[in-house]
């Protein structure tokens, strides 16, 4: 029983989700699948074939390593690393035909060095800040670098790209800055005749509600998961979340009145309950956070968690069952508790629920003939 909790991923849903936005960007525009942190949680070889399959054409990784994974894995279309990369690590873009992201003159050389001592061509996209004011050169800056890759033999400039700071907020006016800033950037760099093959720009936010930054490419992560990029942006797509967190009731413990539930008895019994412990906890990715904030679903009804959620284990009343039996499944989250309801719990995002889960907790794939 101690083994019970598990994810179970619906790659049916991922194809669906990436052919949905394929359909709403159309067959001009590139679709990047973002798959870093191990596909949000969803196992990013799995999901990357899945969507390559089904429509898009790129995938997004955090670093070489991840991108090295894929590729072992027999992946072979184009694939980003969007972060910077240390030296050592440049050895491993070049091996495995990686695309890396730059922003300074000193990744250019380790580049040029290690994609000459392969015999390769290494593809580089340009990041530029627009305002995130995270990574990438400033666009009053981003020109000279963009000129300085033309002086190495063995890079090629494919593409130029920003990133959004708030397209998944309300008030819009930010993300039409940004896109402003990023288009004269773009004007600045056809009137100095540095072509470029790829421009990019548009988040899972922006892919939904600005389409003027879709250029061509948008790189999409939450919405091939099934989720909305966050509350304040409306989602209209038929999006279905691909994981459901399960786990099982391991046992029935009947508590008094006045009786403390779980570690420093912050929670007291105000009446005789019935209370399941299931095999989840901190150590698999559910927060100590959680702890008497969220709910979960036993035979389709909402119930509360109760108590400090301990390293591996958790309570939840049951008291309205008249028979709850060890054994009996629980969802932690998935279609009708979502991830985002989750998140919203204890404050956070449904990115962070989906990646944070431990792995210890094991990935189930059904769906494998969609």
């Amino acid at each position: 029983m101690a083994n019970s909790t598990k994810a179970e991923i619906d790659l049916r849903a991922i194809a669906q989700n990436v052919r949905t936005v394929k359909g709403l960007i159309g067959e001009k525009c590139h679709l990047l699948a973002v798959v870093k942190a191990d596909g949000y949680g969803h196992g990013a070889l799995e999901v990357g074939r899945v969507a390559l399959e089904n429509g898009a054409t790129w995938l997004g990784v955090a670093n070489p390593i991840e991108g090295q994974i894929l590729r072992e894995g027999g992946i072979k279309g184009p694939i980003l690393v969007l972060l910077p990369i240390e030296p050592q690590e440049a050895k491993i873009v070049a091996e495995y035909d990686l695309c890396q992201t730059v922003e300074n003159p000193g990744a250019l050389e380790v580049l040029d060095r290690e994609a000459q001592k392969a015999g390769k061509r290494i593809k580089v996209h340009l990041k530029v800040d627009t305002g995130m004011n995270r990574l990438g050169v400033r666009c009053e800056k981003a020109l000279k670098v963009a000129r300085e890759i033309f002086n190495f033999k063995s890079l090629e400039l494919e593409g130029v790209f920003s990133h959004f700071a708030t397209a998944d907020e309300n008030d819009q006016s930010f993300a039409r800055f940004q896109l402003e800033k990023f288009q004269s950037f773009l004007r600045e760099m056809e009137e100095e005749g540095i072509p470029v093959p790829l421009k990019h720009m548009a988040n899972s936010a922006a892919t939904i509600n600005i389409p003027e930054s879709w250029f061509d490419m948008v790189r999409v992560g939450i919405l091939i998961y099934g989720l909305p990029p966050s509350n304040e942006v409306p989602c209209n797509l038929p999006l279905k979340p691909a994981m459901t967190l399960k786990t099982k009731v391991m046992s029935i413990k009947d508590v008094e009145e006045g009786e403390g539930i779980s570690y420093g008895r912050e929670f007291i019994a105000r009446r005789r309950m019935r209370i399941g412990i299931i095999p989840l906890g901190y150590g698999n990715g559910y927060s100590r956070l959680f702890s008497n904030q969220s709910y979960f679903l036993f035979r389709g009804k909402r119930v509360p968690q109760v108590g400090r959620v301990c390293m591996d284990m958790c309570a939840i009343d049951l008291s309205e069952f008249d028979d709850p039996r060890p054994g009996e499944e629980v969802v932690v989250f998935g279609e009708d508790l979502t991830a985002t309801e989750v998140g919203d719990y204890i404050g956070t995002i449904n990115y962070e629920i989906l990646c944070v889960m431990g792995k210890s907790v094991p990935r189930y794939y059904i769906g494998k003939n969609y």
